[in-house]
Parts: structure tokens; C-alpha cells; sequence
């Protein structure tokens, strides 16, 4: 009898256990078969390419659906140039409070990506004093960069990251910018929470003589928003060119709509040179020099010609060996009149190290020529 009862319930288990595999089976395929092992992954792939797929072609269809009046040429030089602008965010090594070594975050600033081997042009202030640097893509790769070399008299330098795919931006023509037109600036504001902002306004003016610190740079005006992290990024016009590299703000209160940029041709041969050689070599003639703004705003009553009164020179410096004076006027440049210090050093910013050229002086109401072979101007 005991027998009879364990054969009924081994029957009736079996047949539990069949009619059980049937029901999952049927969950599983959706026909009452049940599903081979790898069914889920097959099906999982093409769902996540469709979904890309499917935002890619509503974005397509976005940008077919704006209007003119809304698919504006800012509009369009933003998404061609956006990607190629990356963030650097500066990190150096620094003691704690226990007098541990520890890698720090010093700053951050942007770049602009101008070549598919992996350079990006920034400002020198930006990677100045790093210990470690890492560059943020726009599409949300980070790498490592490399400086390759840095200009501080230009406020310019070089970082390379080794990564495929660079989205690289296009040089324009600085020369032909014109006061007035629209001027986009790209970059990083406030740090990597606003990468990629962009802000639009004009080119106010031209050729602004600014003094940062100890030296001057000549440098696009613009009112479009630059802020702390705009530093290094890209100043483009409305053709979606780059026409400056952003790299200053006057940053005092009441003082709205003021932002500077290094136009691009000034850029194009400084990063050349920082890429292959890692360095600039900047012509000086080795000279302190006074002209009459300076003399006015110093108080001294002087009578320059039209000149620059020599104050000091430099010991075995290109004036020094040529012959010149301290209390010679320096009143042309290889022909050319010079009555102010930036009119000189836009001169020599002309030429080469090892160029020589004809600097006419007085002194003592008598005038002479001097040939002065340009020296590089001393690192440190």
C-alpha cells in the first residue's frame, strides 16, 4: 500500500514539475517553447543601438526642423567648434596640515585641440606650475597632458594628450576682424560644472595695448562674457573660425563687458615653435628705457625729441656692444620713428634673434646709427 501511495506521488510530483517547466518556458520565449540561454543577450544588443541610433536621428531631425531665424551662424559655430575646446585642470603637489605630501588641485582653464596628434593651445598661466595636468574632452574622455612647452611673455603654451578621434578646431585670419562683429567665446567658467558654455557679444576693439603683471599684450577687446576657467579657450567668429585665444579679464568692481583674447595670428607661430622646439626665443636690445608718458607720469621734465631717453643698459647687451649710451634718445628703429616703448617693442617683435639692424640715437644734440645684432631676451 505504501508502495502504491510513493508510485502516485512520484507520478503526481513529475507532473507538477512538467507542467511548471512549461509555464517558465512559455514566460520565457513567448511562444510556450522555452528560451535558448543567450536569448536575453541577443535581444539586449540591437536595443541599445537602436536607442543611440534613434537620438541621433532626432537630433538630425531637430536641426532639419530649426528655423532660419533660430539656426543661427552662432549657433552653427558653436556645435563646430564646442568639441574641439577641452577643460585643464591644473594639479600640483602640496603639504597638508600633517606635513604630508599630497596632489592637490591648483586651478583649472580651457584649450583649444588645433591638431589630431593630440595638441591643444592654452595660456601659460593656466599650466604653470603643474605637477600633474588632466585634460577633459567635451564628449566626456579625460587623458593625461603633457606640457610641450610654455611662453610666458606671450601668456601662451602647449599641452599634448595622446588620445584617437580629436575633434581639432579651425585657425582663422585674425587680421581681417573687424570692431563690431560677433565674437563667441567657449570654455569652462567657474571650473568643469560649466564645461562648454558659450557666450556670445562683439569685437569691441582692436589692438588693446594691456599690461598684465610686468609685461604688455596687444589683444582683442570683446564684451562677450569671459569669466575665471574662460582662460585658454576660444574666441571664434561667426563662421565658426578661431580668431583669439581668450586670456584675460579686468576683474574690478564696476567694470561689466571687458574681456581680452590674443588674436590668432599672433598664436599661430608661438605655438609652432613651443610644439617642435618646447620655447621661444624673443629678440631684446637690452635697455631700460623712458618715453614721454612715462616721464610725465613720473614727474620728470625732460625734453625726449621725440624719443626714448636710455636709462640703463644692460651689461653686454645688443645696445651695450653696438656702441650705445645711458642718456642716448633712441629716435628711429632701422628707419622707422619710435616715440614710445611699445612702438619699439612692437618693432623688434618683427625680427629675429641674430638680425641686425640700424638704430639711430642722439647724444648730445649729435646724431648717429648704431648697428645692434638682437640678442634673446634672457630666460630669467
Amino acid at each position: 500500500m505504501s508502495k502504491t501511495f510513493l508510485n502516485k506521488a512520484g507520478t503526481a510530483t513529475v507532473s507538477l514539475l512538467l507542467a511548471m517547466s512549461m509555464l517558465l518556458g512559455g514566460c520565457g520565449g513567448g511562444n510556450g517553447k522555452a528560451a535558448p540561454p543567450d536569448a536575453g543577450k541577443k535581444a539586449t544588443a540591437p536595443a541599445v543601438e537602436t536607442t543611440q541610433q534613434s537620438q541621433q536621428k532626432k537630433a538630425e531631425e531637430i536641426d532639419k526642423k530649426l528655423s532660419g531665424a533660430r539656426n543661427t551662424p552662432i549657433v552653427q559655430a558653436a556645435k563646430k567648434v564646442g568639441p574641439s575646446v577641452v577643460g585643464i585642470t591644473n594639479k600640483a603637489y602640496v603639504r597638508d596640515f600633517f606635513n604630508r605630501v599630497q596632489l592637490a588641485e591648483r586651478g583649472y582653464g580651457s584649450g583649444v585641440i588645433y591638431d589630431k596628434s593630440g595638441l591643444i593651445v592654452t595660456n601659460n598661466h593656466v599650466v604653470e606650475g603643474a605637477s600633474e595636468l588632466v585634460v577633459s574632452l567635451a564628449d566626456g574622455r579625460s587623458a593625461q597632458g603633457k606640457v610641450l612647452g610654455t611662453d610666458a611673455a606671450t601668456d601662451l603654451a602647449v599641452v599634448k594628450i595622446e588620445m584617437d578621434d580629436l575633434p581639432v578646431a579651425e585657425f582663422g585670419d585674425s587680421s581681417t576682424v573687424e570692431v563690431g562683429e560677433p565674437a563667441i567665446a567657449i570654455g569652462n567658467p567657474l571650473g568643469m560644472e560649466f564645461r562648454g558654455t558659450v557666450t556670445v557679444g562683439i569685437i569691441s576693439a582692436l589692438n588693446r595695448s594691456v599690461e598684465i603683471g610686468e609685461k604688455k599684450f596687444t589683444l582683442f577687446q570683446t564684451d562677450a562674457a569671459i569669466n575665471p576657467g574662460n582662460s585658454g579657450g576660444a574666441l571664434v567668429n561667426a563662421d565658426g573660425e578661431i580668431i583669439g585665444i581668450n586670456s584675460a579679464k579686468i576683474a574690478v568692481s564696476n567694470v561689466e563687458g571687458i574681456g581680452f583674447a590674443i588674436p590668432i595670428n599672433n598664436v599661430k607661430p608661438i605655438v609652432k615653435e613651443l610644439a617642435s622646439k618646447g620655447r621661444v626665443a624673443h629678440p631684446y636690445v637690452g635697455a631700460s628705457l623712458i618715453d614721454a608718458g612715462i616721464a610725465k607720469q613720473y614727474g620728470f621734465d625732460m625734453d625726449l625729441h621725440g624719443g626714448l631717453f636710455i636709462m640703463k643698459l644692460s651689461k653686454g647687451g645688443p645696445l651695450a656692444r653696438a656702441g650705445a649710451r645711458t642718456g642716448d634718445i633712441i629716435t628711429e628703429f632701422n628707419g622707422v620713428k619710435v616715440n614710445t616703448v611699445m612702438a619699439l617693442r612692437d618693432e623688434i617683435a618683427k625680427h629675429q634673434v641674430g638680425d641686425q639692424v640700424n638704430i639711430t640715437v642722439l647724444r648730445n644734440e649729435n646724431q648717429m646709427t648704431l648697428a645692434v645684432v638682437l640678442q634673446e631676451y634672457p630666460r630669467n
